[in-house]
């Protein structure tokens, strides 16, 4: 693929387009694109340089980017082939392509740490960048699916550095187009079964993903998984969980909440890692991360440490909104997948033993919902009380019969409501609670400001 001038994304407030966005801003190229709402993420892109419109009329296509052997133009599979602008600019001869094909460019360009996997990939992929970046013998670039708040970003930018850590997406099977040096899988439970259809096709798309690690590379998988990996012969193959395999935990401990642990891995082990985001999930995301790092010849143990320690997380995974002496506590977290849900959930609980806990979901997708839903209420059910929201659509129509009802009909929990998203403030104003968990994929996060505020006044 050849380097333009331009570069022009459609569906440019996606969070993996916006590393990209800011990747070719900082090697000094034109960026523009188009998105189909305003959001502090654009608005954000907007300061740094990306002119963004929100109408997809080709009119609104920058003068100098209407010609074919300067612009590249970038989507993602989430836009439809309606798309005006992006119809625009397949008539008139442009070269178009999907955000994976240049992520793969970049992965062919350095030695990519590319982190696939279900759930746990964006926290994972986001811990391994902290942990080279904080190295100064490593560095790396880095495009994550959330914003690091270490850094209030999903791209950093080290040219220097031969690394690259990328989060692998399967959706519409766009990590194929990567060439990972380190390729981690967290997790194969089926998703995204409106594009592939079963469970079968779906652990296929993953085993191909194994196909792709450089000869010379490693590949290292979550002990347990469904999946065969099909790796090259000359890829040196590890397993890591928890409580065992090549890598894992030894020794954890709960105080204060602080949890702890020693990380046992093939060159020794790595006392008292201190997690700077104590929640369970966190000490397996952990071990994956270091596990990547630890294969690199700049590994540096006390630096890791120091890293995991420092490690705020991304946004909107088990972030805390409300954490105040005499307040109830409010955690946002990105859980979409029942199995995530079900990890958030049990995480709450085993932070806070005892505490009455109410969750707020949103459910994301309604081919999600109509696959998953006695799942989702399995999850549902660990929580005190339910607070279900209606379904969040994002890229789809809806599905005959397809409601969060479906989900709330099962949900065993001794309370429970169902109501629409405009009234989840006022709803919440009104629960008795210690702690409150919203989670979601969608919107919802967006009324957690409004939230806290009510939960302030209520309790001054």
């Amino acid at each position: 693929m050849k380097e333009y001038k331009n570069y022009y994304f459609v569906g440019a407030g996606g969070i993996g387009m916006a590393a990209l966005e800011r990747y070719f801003l900082a090697k000094g190229h034109r960026v523009a694109g188009y998105d189909r709402t305003s959001t502090p993420l654009t608005d954000s892109l907007k300061t740094d340089g990306v002119d963004i419109v929100f109408d997809d009329d080709p009119a609104l296509i920058p003068d100098d980017m209407r010609s074919p052997l300067d612009t590249l133009v970038v989507y993602t599979p989430a836009v439809p082939d309606s798309h005006r602008g992006l119809s625009w600019f397949r008539e008139n001869g442009f070269d178009v392509v999907k955000r994976a094909a240049v992520l793969g460019e970049v992965t062919r360009g350095s030695k990519g740490l590319c982190f696939a996997g279900t759930h746990g990939k964006t926290t994972t992929s986001s811990m391994a960048a902290h942990i080279l970046h904080s190295t100064p013998a490593a560095r790396c670039n880095a495009f994550l699916g959330g914003v690091l708040r270490n850094y209030n970003s999903n791209f950093l930018l080290s040219p220097e550095s031969p690394y690259s850590v990328i989060e692998a997406d399967e959706f519409d099977r766009s990590f194929h187009h990567l060439t990972p040096y380190i390729a981690v899988i967290t997790a194969t439970d089926p998703d995204h079964l409106d594009i592939y259809g079963t469970e079968e096709a779906y652990l296929e798309s993953f085993a191909r993903f194994t196909e792709l690690i450089r000869p010379d590379g490693y590949l290292i998988v979550h002990k347990g998984l469904k999946l065969k990996p099909r790796p090259h012969a000359g890829v040196k193959v590890f397993e890591y969980s928890r409580d065992e395999g090549d890598f894992h935990a030894g020794n954890i401990r709960h105080d204060n909440g602080h949890i702890t642990f020693d990380f046992v891995y093939p060159g020794g082990v790595i006392k008292d890692i201190d997690l700077g985001v104590p929640v369970d999930i966190n000490v397996e995301n952990a071990i994956a991360a270091l596990a990547a790092t630890s294969l690199l010849p700049e590994f540096d143990p006390e630096a890791a440490r120091t890293a995991i320690a420092s490690f705020l997380g991304p946004k909107r995974r088990f972030e805390f909104y409300l954490k105040e002496e005499g307040l109830p506590v409010i955690i946002d977290d990105y859980a979409h997948h029942p199995d995530e849900l079900k990890a958030s959930i049990q995480s709450v609980k085993a932070l806070y033993p005892g505490r009455h806990l109410t969750v707020a979901f949103q459910p994301h997708l309604y081919s999600r919902t109509r696959d998953f839903a006695p799942e989702f209420a399995d999850a549902l059910s660990l929580a005190d009380e339910v607070i279900l929201l209606d379904i969040y659509p994002a890229r789809e129509e809806p599905i005959p019969g397809v409601t969060s009802k479906i989900i709330f009909d099962d949900i065993k929990s001794v309370k429970k409501q169902l109501i629409e998203k405009t009234n989840l403030t006022e709803t919440i104003k009104n629960c008795n609670f210690d702690i409150l968990l919203t989670a979601g994929a969608g919107d919802i996060v967006d009324q957690l400001p409004a939230i806290v505020e009510t939960v302030k006044k209520r309790h001054s």
